[in-house]
């Protein structure tokens, strides 16, 4: 069946009306949500159901914070702190590496046969390279770099953000050391959730929706996200047009975008209907995304995603996971995907090519390019030791926003698990 908005709500209603599904839940909770629902929760979390009576009730406190008194207002003035924001970075970057001279893996004019199999073994090799940079706590490196000008310091970041962002792109991959990463990610995610449960970028700024909706589809089944407990939070983050801001800001929290906050964007929209689902309260924002994309005002409408592909990326993952929600726009959005292809039958880079395969197969219209030509292209654009090169993932590309705008970031993990992601759809569609 398909899940409520508000489970919690609905379990309440449930056991209001049906006496035998009452005294289930108040007997075995974890196990009754778990048969109703057909997910699995992670073992080590527990589950109580409390029965108020006419002379008993129940207060139940929310988790104490992860955070002292002390960090908490140390974050909140951390974007003035030299010494803070050096916590948010990890080690110095090495320097960007070329990409790999382009190269031919497999014969030109290879078959059927040859091809799917040369993918697969890209695959292998993409997922060696993971494995030696995704680290022991499931956490995904990406590189932060200053777009306008090389010479600004690059650093390590490992927000959790960036592994949900990769892990949503690797989890179609059936390979047992994808799912080992996968695993490794969502326990990650569940390691830095917020009560009650939101995440955010870095610690000197507030809570955001973008992370929020992409770690919450990563680990869908935990109770706190099951339960829709973060819903009303994310509800009330919307603007009088119904469409979801990026920032959730409260007074207790650090404020250091008000200067630069911009809404809505389209990616952060998309992705929190992706999370929320075929419900009234997404209706607003899913009209608006209608509209730039029929009225062909998609390009320079993000902020934070670089390019047209990008954008059409996360809607079209939308599409498929709040079905039927955006089903009038697949074919609209498909035309204006293929549009967006460049002389080579790409879509500019390796990466913005990967999104875009990938933004086809959601829409069922991968069939709208040449598989074979593509499977070679990401075959021969992979270095020896699997990766494919460091691109601009996300961050402002045009500068147009000024100085906050020239930071982006990107890394080859990055890019890996998306042309990996790529590789699958190409090589189903190649098999079908």
């Amino acid at each position: 069946m398909k899940k409520p908005l508000g489970l919690a709500d609905f379990l309440i209603s449930r056991a209001g009306d049906d006496h035998d599904f009452r005294e289930r839940l108040l007997a075995k909770p974890k196990e009754t949500i778990e048969e109703e629902f057909g997910v699995t929760m992670a073992e080590d979390h527990e589950i109580h159901v409390h029965e108020e009576t006419y002379t008993a009730t129940h207060l139940v406190l929310p988790p104490r914070s992860k955070f002292t008194e002390a960090e908490r207002e140390e974050a909140k003035t951390g974007a003035a702190s030299i010494e803070f924001l050096r916590k948010t970075m990890h080690d110095p970057a090495p320097p960007l590496r070329p990409p790999a001279p382009r190269g031919r893996r497999v014969p030109k004019n290879a078959t059927t046969e040859a091809l799917v199999k040369a993918g697969r073994e890209s695959i292998r090799r993409g997922l060696d390279f993971l494995e030696s940079t995704v680290d022991e706590n499931g956490a995904w490196r990406c590189i932060r770099f200053n777009v306008a000008d090389p010479e600004v310091p690059r650093h390590f970041e490992k927000p959790p953000f960036v592994s949900a962002f990769c892990v949503l792109a690797l989890e179609c991959c059936e390979d047992a050391r994808a799912r080992a990463i996968c695993a490794a990610t969502r326990a990650y995610l569940v390691d830095t959730i917020e009560y009650p449960g939101l995440w955010r970028y870095y610690r000197h700024l507030p809570q955001d929706l973008d992370s929020t909706a992409l770690c919450s589809l990563v680990i869908g089944t935990h109770p706190w996200i099951l339960l829709g407990r973060n819903v009303p939070r994310i509800l009330s983050n919307r603007d009088e047009d119904g469409c979801f801001m990026t920032w959730v800001l409260e007074d207790d929290e650090p404020d250091v975008v008000s200067r630069f906050r911009i809404e809505a964007d389209p990616v952060v929209n998309a992705n929190v209907i992706a999370y929320l689902g075929d419900c009234p309260e997404t209706r607003d924002a899913r009209r608006w995304l209608e509209a730039l994309i029929t009225e062909g005002n998609l390009k320079g409408s993000s902020k934070w995603y670089p390019d047209e592909v990008a954008i059409c990326y996360a809607i079209a993952r939308a599409t498929v996971r709040a079905r039927p929600a955006l089903d009038q726009l697949r074919p609209i959005l498909a035309n204006r995907i293929l549009g967006l292809r460049d002389d080579n039958g790409g879509f500019g880079n390796i990466l913005q090519t990967a999104q875009g395969a990938s933004a086809l197969y959601h829409l069922g219209c991968l069939d709208g390019i040449d598989a074979k030509r593509e499977v070679e292209r990401f075959t021969g654009s992979q270095r020896e030791d699997g990766s494919w090169p460091e691109l601009l993932a996300f961050g402002d590309q045009t500068l147009k926003w000024g100085t906050v705008g020239q930071i982006g970031h990107g890394s080859e993990a990055v890019t890996t698990a998306f042309c990996i992601e790529a590789l699958e759809r190409l090589l189903a569609t190649l098999r079908a």
